[in-house]
């Protein structure tokens, strides 16, 4: 099933890869803005981490793989920390 999240200007919507022509299609028939439309990898499982060495690990990694030219998308499942 569809899955939406409303936000005060934008509606984001969850839905199998296969139908991602056809709700864009429909979307844009009905007038509305497709801002974008693609294939994303999300977890159905998150995992935590509670040690600070892992943590710092782990932004590392992120923060080396964004860095790198050749990595077009960087997908995970580490339930990151909210930003203070």
């Amino acid at each position: 099933g569809e899955d939406f999240d409303i936000n005060e200007e934008t509606v984001e919507i969850e839905c199998a890869p296969e139908n991602v022509h056809a709700l864009r299609e429909g979307l844009t028939e009905k007038g509305y803005n497709v801002i974008s439309a693609e294939s994303e990898m999300i977890p159905s499982t998150y995992t935590s981490l509670t040690d600070e060495d892992h943590i710092k690990k782990m932004n590392l990694l992120l923060e080396h793989l964004e860095e790198n030219d050749d990595v077009q998308n960087v997908y995970h499942n580490w339930e990151m920390p909210d930003e203070e």
